[in-house]
């Protein structure tokens, strides 16, 4: 007999299509703590680029800690980091030709990207924190997203 409250969503008849998703989240913290990031000047390293490196990689390995996510041929795969007054705004934007969406693809890189952050500068800052995990937008499916 076969459970069917578990299990994965049959996409075998589904044409793969271009397939977009962008996500964000924020890192909050002292001007100091974002100062270092930009200088390069913390204990643990470059900030941006490692935690660049662990959103690509969870991009790539969703479906490896997500049990309902089907594994994607990521196509490109982007995080971007843009400084504002108190928080670093983080976007990752993941592209696949398949049959799915991957909207998780890119909620999970852009968490990743914002733990791996936290990871190297939490003993720093007492009052660092990530905010805000959300889609921004999807294409590609049989509905397109946007957050308004």
């Amino acid at each position: 007999m076969t459970d069917k409250r578990v299990g994965l969503i049959d996409i075998t008849a589904k044409n793969k299509t271009q397939r977009r998703a962008v996500a964000e989240v924020y890192i909050v913290g002292q001007e100091s703590t974002l100062d270092r990031i930009d200088a390069g000047d913390t204990p643990k390293g470059e900030v941006y680029p490692v935690a660049r490196a662990a959103g690509l990689m969870a991009a790539k390995t969703t479906h490896l800690v997500l049990p309902h996510c089907h594994p994607l041929a990521v196509t490109d795969a982007r995080v971007g980091f843009e400084r504002q007054v108190g928080r670093l705004h983080i976007t990752v934007e993941i592209t696949a030709l398949d049959r799915t969406g991957v909207e998780m693809e890119a909620l999970y890189a852009a968490s990743v990207v914002a733990l791996t952050i936290y990871d190297m500068l939490k003993f720093t800052d007492d009052e660092l924190r990530m905010d805000g995990l959300r889609l921004l937008e999807k294409t590609g499916g049989k509905r397109d997203y946007r957050a308004s």
